[in-house]
């Protein structure tokens, strides 16, 4: 007994029964259970009166088969005080003994006389009634006891069952005083009931006998002739044949009725069984079933595998020739005859056992492959609930924790629980609807099932009370669909609960039985395992796409180059290591990027991430293309040679990430892209007209050393670049062109916007289970206005750089920004005369007017400049740093023919920069708000070619 550390039983069923206070804890939980029910059925402590039956089969088979373990029982326990009592499936008693004879005659009539109806429904929580609600081993001691009279006494009990039903055919209980207890008690009652078992089947084996004796006794009365009549030896059947010819005789024999049935072998044979009605001497009825050849075929001979009824050599009917045929006995199932033509001899109700017993085989073999196709916790539930109807329910329900649907493991089933999957032969019948939340009160079959953590049988739902209490409406509702037996199974998975599922009969009269039990126990316990599959699967699925999506960019930076839309879609199988990106570059030119990293999983999405942020730093470079693919496969092959050791734990390297990276110049209306192993953007232009641009493959991303290429193409304003992963085209259903044809459908339409495009790709080409991540990236490019673009080609003469102060003066005023001319020409004369200095020709000049103003300086040189902090004695050094303060950005972009420095100048000037209304105290503007900057020629740090 598990008792709170402060509470014994005695005063926990006081606080129960009186003050009506919880004692979870305190007492087993199949006895509050218990407690509960009693209750529930209006019974009381002082009050429980046992009806007395009159209609006992003291002479019926159980009570011949217990009688001699009864006495040896007896014998065993001569001189102490021990009550033992056989009562049938009941719960009356039939049959008491007693260690001690004087007891009879001193404990009253419902303790020493047999007729006393002990079931729980009844006398509450006793042994008797208690194993039979249970159907198992239970002991219960003193206070357990819900009867007031029964205090002082402690009782053992267990069921027995026919071996080969399984069903209950009574209960054996020892009654004992509270202080004789004794774990050995348990060993001496698990053996009597085994005896008493054992000879239940030798009974049946031996009422079996008589059928095949009365049989071969026929057949020696009609003797008949064997082999053909050409001389030839007969046809031997093998082991597949013999196993073959006995599943179906089980069958004829389950019929319980005369028939014939053609049987084909292998090879092209067929011979026919046949089964007859046999009785015994005794009066014992059964049937024979033989195995028979056709009109003129040939005599089918087998050797025999078991030794009983050796004799037998005829069948009494000899108008067609028999085969010589051998079924193997067993001592839990149908007789069989050796060197005769007999396949199977016995009761019907024995051949319905085993053609229950292999269906029961067959749907949990056929379950192991039909539950667990997907990792959805709904889907694998539901997966239960169709297996099991109709072959072991007419309707089922499944309740999970909604912690369970989130992937998550549940803290307490009980809480929270929701209707997942309602299945079943009809749609009327009214259970609680998916989606509803399951309140389970404590009497319920339901709730006892999770706080036992034990399967759950109620044979009759019209008497269970405790199933009615949840919702007396709702139970007359189901019940008038004929709903009448319940098993409630425990849904384990490494020793979680995970839910329950209720499994409920209805066409079959017949109640549940343990057997049914232990099928429906045996299906959930392999759906659990699915389920829990499927619920770490969730979580990790959930945290790998919160990862995903947390590196993904949740919005794009403001640039005027392109107008963007993106979809992102995650396979249904696993997350992946897609990836896509929008980055503004300088000089208004924006960069778009799209990858792919092999596998999926968390070591994907992560990986996934590294390379983003890789691409975007690797952007702020201002490289081309193919630098920056070239760059980022040294990146890949790098982390691939850093993981090589912990390859060995199980993890794949990056080596196939894919990348495609493209770069659009709204000034000049050209596209430069490059990929690595990715799949080409699709161009769209403004008429509508699709083209797939030949860009060079390019190795994926890691394998090192090949080179990369850049190809360019002219893109007019209002084109659209799509850029997607192989995940929007690559379908094992549908073949590669169709998929890319599908696309070019969808994207011939002008002047459509780029979040209408991705729709319509969404709704056109995205498989309807995609197997792999669908990244999806549209931009429609715009171009800058003509207008807002200035340049000079400047000498290299020093003279020159107040010219070009003058016309950049002249050219801000054209365009209004007439406020930011002052930090304009102060930037530029550096830079331009840093250029002349240290440059070489030819030596240009150029304004971008967009979201800010662009200065670029470009040359022939390939040297870059780079910012130091000069020394208070310094008397240059501070050019870079002057450029950096008046900027908001600056940097170094190389050409094919040198270099271009560009500078962008805020069209607003923000807040701690000189000119800001908060700026210190000083003169607005001019050279001294400055202090002393030295010489023009302050980029003195850049050292002469």
């Amino acid at each position: 007994m598990v008792l709170a550390p402060d509470l014994g039983p005695v005063a926990a069923r006081e606080r129960f029964f009186r003050d009506g206070q919880p004692v979870a804890g305190a007492v087993r939980s199949q006895i509050l259970s218990s407690w509960q029910r009693a209750q529930s059925l209006g019974l009381s402590p002082d009050g429980c009166e046992l009806p007395f039956v009159d209609d006992l089969d003291l002479e019926g088979r159980l009570v011949r088969a217990a009688a001699p373990v009864l006495d040896r029982l007896e014998a065993h326990f001569a001189g102490r005080n021990m009550n033992v009592a056989l009562a049938d499936a009941r719960g009356a008693v039939l049959e008491r003994r007693f260690g001690e004879a004087s007891l009879a005659r001193k404990l009253p009539p419902i303790q020493s006389l047999p007729g006393f109806v002990f079931a729980e429904e009844y006398a509450g929580t006793n042994g008797i009634g208690l194993a039979l609600s249970e159907r198992r081993q239970i002991n219960v001691y003193g206070a357990e006891h819900f009867a007031e009279r029964s205090q002082s006494n402690a009782c053992s009990a267990i069921p027995v069952r026919d071996p080969l039903s399984g069903r209950i055919e009574g209960i054996l209980c020892f009654g004992f005083p509270h202080a004789d207890a004794d774990v050995g008690l348990d060993v001496v009652i698990r053996r009597a009931a085994a005896a008493i078992e054992h000879r239940l089947l030798e009974e049946s084996t031996e009422r079996e006998r008589t059928l095949l004796e009365a049989y071969a006794a026929a057949r020696r009365r009609f003797p008949a002739g064997a082999g053909r009549r050409d001389g030839r030896p007969p046809l031997a059947l093998g082991p597949t044949d013999r196993v073959v010819l006995r599943e179906r005789a089980v069958e004829l024999l389950s019929a319980d009725q005369r028939a014939a049935v053609d049987v084909a072998l292998p090879g092209g044979r067929r011979v026919t069984l046949v089964s007859r009605p046999v009785t015994s001497a005794t009066g014992v009825a059964g049937l024979v079933v033989e195995v028979v050849t056709p009109e003129g075929s040939e005599q089918l001979a087998v050797p025999a595998d078991t030794r009983d009824a050796r004799d037998a050599e005829a069948a009494p009917d000899a108008a067609p020739r028999r085969a010589r045929t051998a079924a193997r006995g067993s001592s839990r199932g149908p007789a069989a005859a050796a060197d005769g033509d007999v396949v199977l001899v016995g009761e019907p109700g024995v051949g319905q056992y085993a053609v229950a017993a292999r269906r029961r085989l067959e749907l949990l073999s056929e379950a192991s492959t039909r539950i667990g196709t997907t990792l959805d916790v709904a889907r694998t539930a539901r997966e239960l609930a169709e297996m099991a109807v109709p072959r072991l329910a007419d309707f089922v329900t499944i309740d999970l924790p909604e912690a369970v649907l989130r992937g998550e493991e549940p803290s307490d089933p009980a809480r929270d629980l929701h209707r997942t999957v309602v299945h079943g032969i009809r749609d009327d019948c009214p259970f609680y609807p998916v989606g509803t939340r399951v309140e389970l009160i404590p009497t319920t079959p339901l709730m006892r099932c999770l706080a036992t953590r034990r399967t759950v049988l109620e044979p009759d739902l019209r008497t269970a009370t405790g199933w009615i209490a949840q919702d007396r409406a709702g139970a007359q509702r189901i019940l008038a669909h004929n709903v009448h037996s319940l098993i409630v199974v425990p849904l384990l998975a490494r020793g979680i609960v995970l839910g329950i599922a209720a499994f409920y009969r209805a066409r079959d009269p017949a109640p549940y039985g343990d057997d049914d039990r232990s099928l429906a126990q045996e299906l959930a316990t392999r759906a659990a395992i699915c389920i829990d599959n499927a619920r770490r699967y969730t979580r990790e699925h959930a945290m790998v796409l919160a990862l995903q999506r947390s590196l993904l960019p949740h919005g794009f930076p403001e640039q005027n180059a392109v107008e963007v839309a993106h979809r992102y879609m995650p396979a249904e199988s696993g997350v992946g290591g897609d990836w896509f990106d929008v980055i503004p570059l300088s000089s208004t030119r924006v960069a778009l990027v799209v990858g792919d990293v092999v596998g999926h999983g968390l070591h994907a999405a992560a990986t996934m991430g590294r390379l983003r942020t890789a691409a975007r730093n690797f952007a702020e470079l201002d490289l081309e293309p193919d630098e920056v693919l070239t760059h980022l496969d040294n990146l890949v092959g790098r982390l691939d040679r850093e993981e090589c050791g912990e390859a060995r734990e199980g993890l794949t390297g990056i080596i196939g990430a894919t990348c495609l990276y493209v770069i659009y110049d709204p000034a000049s209306q050209e596209c430069a892209m490059a990929r690595a192993g990715h799949c080409p953007p699709a161009l769209v232009r403004p008429d509508g007209t699709v083209t797939f641009p030949d860009l060079p493959a390019g190795p994926p991303l890691g394998l090192g050393g090949l080179p990369f290429e850049t190809a360019r193409f002219p893109l007019p304003e209002g084109s659209q670049l799509v850029l997607y992963t192989d995940g929007l085209i690559e379908d094992r259903e549908r073949d590669f062109d169709t998929a890319l044809q599908q696309l070019r459908q969808a994207l011939a339409h002008p002047g459509r916007a780029p979040e209408d495009t991705c729709r319509a790709v969404v709704e056109a080409v995205v498989p309807e289970h995609p197997e792999d991540d669908v990244a999806l990236l549209v931009a429609r490019t715009h171009s800058l206005d003509p207008h807002r673009v200035a340049s000079w080609d400047v000498p290299a003469d020093p003279a020159e750089v107040s010219s070009v102060r003058a016309a950049v003066t002249r050219q801000l005023a054209a365009w209004g920004l007439d406020e930011i001319g002052f930090s304009t020409e102060l930037l530029l004369s550096e830079l331009v005369t840093n250029a002349v200095r240290y440059g070489t020709e030819p030596i240009r000049v150029r304004l971008l007017y967009d979201r800010s103003l662009t200065c670029e300086v470009a040359d022939g040189s390939s040297t870059s400049p780079h910012l130091r902090q000069a020394a208070t004695t310094d008397e240059g050094g501070r050019g870079l740093f002057l450029v950096a303060r008046l900027s908001q950005a600056w940097g170094t972009r190389y050409t094919a023919g040198g270099k271009v420095i560009w500078a962008e100048c805020p069209l607003e000037v923000p807040p701690g920069k000189p000119g800001a209304e908060d700026a210190a105290p000083g003169p607005p503007d001019g050279p001294e708000a400055f202090g002393d900057l030295g010489p023009l020629g302050s980029f003195d740090d850049i050292p002469a070619i």
